[in-house]
Formats: C-alpha cells, sequence, structure tokens
C-alpha cells in the first residue's frame, strides 16, 4: 500500500478551497490519498452527517442583510441565520451572507426556494448551506428571504446586521 506525502501547502491550499478546518483537511486528505476531488468530497460528507445531527437545532441567531438593484426597483432582505452569536460575528459568515445577498440581487430571484437551488460556486445554496454546517459546527439557514419590488425602493441595515428593511415609494 502506497502513501503520498501530505504537505502543509496541500493543507492549506484545500483549506482554502473549502473553508475546513485544518485538521480536518489533512484527515481528508490522507484518506483520501491526496485526491484533491475526493477529499473535497469527504469533507461535504462530514458537512452532510453535521447537517443532519444538527436539523433539529434552533438558528435562532443570524445575519441580516438588504440591499436594492440599482434602478432602485428590486429589493431583497436576507437571513441567514445560526445557532450562536458568536458565529453571526465571524467575518466569513457576514460574506457569506453578502455573497448571498449580491447574488439573489443580481439575479432578481423572487422565492426563497429558487434561491436555494441557485449555483453558488459549483454546488447549490442548499448544499453551501450544509458544507458550511460541516465547517463551523452549527446549524446554517436561510432563516428569511423576502422580496419587494416598487416605482423606487431605499433600505436600511441595523448596526450589527441584526435588523434590516426596505421600503417602497409609490410616488
Amino acid at each position: 500500500m502506497s502513501t503520498v506525502a501530505i504537505t502543509a501547502s496541500d493543507v492549506n491550499k484545500l483549506r482554502q478551497q473549502t473553508g475546513a478546518g485544518m485538521m480536518d483537511c489533512k484527515k481528508a486528505l490522507i484518506e483520501a490519498n491526496g485526491d484533491f476531488e475526493a477529499a473535497v468530497d469527504i469533507l461535504r460528507k462530514k458537512g452532510q452527517k453535521v447537517a443532519a445531527n444538527r436539523a433539529d437545532r434552533a438558528a435562532g441567531e443570524g445575519c441580516v442583510l438588504a440591499a436594492v438593484s440599482a434602478d432602485k426597483k428590486f429589493g431583497v432582505v436576507l437571513s441567514l441565520n445560526c445557532e450562536t452569536d458568536f458565529v453571526v460575528k465571524n467575518e466569513e459568515f457576514i460574506a457569506l451572507t453578502q455573497d448571498f445577498l449580491n447574488m439573489a440581487l443580481d439575479k432578481k430571484i423572487t422565492s426563497k426556494d429558487a434561491f436555494l437551488a441557485l449555483d453558488y460556486k459549483g454546488i447549490s445554496v442548499a448544499d453551501k448551506l450544509v458544507e458550511r454546517t460541516g465547517v463551523i459546527g452549527e446549524k446554517i439557514e436561510i432563516g428569511s428571504y423576502e422580496v419587494i419590488e416598487g416605482n423606487f425602493l431605499g433600505s436600511y441595515i441595523h448596526a450589527g446586521n441584526r435588523l434590516a428593511t426596505i421600503v417602497a415609494f409609490s410616488k
């Protein structure tokens, strides 16, 4: 049985690609005998197991963001929820929420189900949530997805990303 030497740069490359922890990346690479695609698959399966174990947990904390299109006629309020406020304050979590919001706004997605089915960097949004659940170790879900259309929209996000709103003006 031959084994492939796993270097620190290999582990870092997988970590950058998946966001998983260093030890999880190293274990996945060892199990996959150095095959990056197989290691990514191993990490995804781990995320699915963690997500299944956490499915009944309450995801009562969240990052809430709002934005309107450049023409001010379409707006989205999105809440990415998790279990603890510790995760909500994480820059990567906030950046993921912003990425999701930008994608929803750019594609003018009008329903939560359609949003969850969207492609996000090669996997669906729903699968990305499962993947992040495995990485973070907490249940992650889209808590709220609201869309508004009108003649002129304005948005507001309260400090701390805990409250956001969009208003449509008709005149």
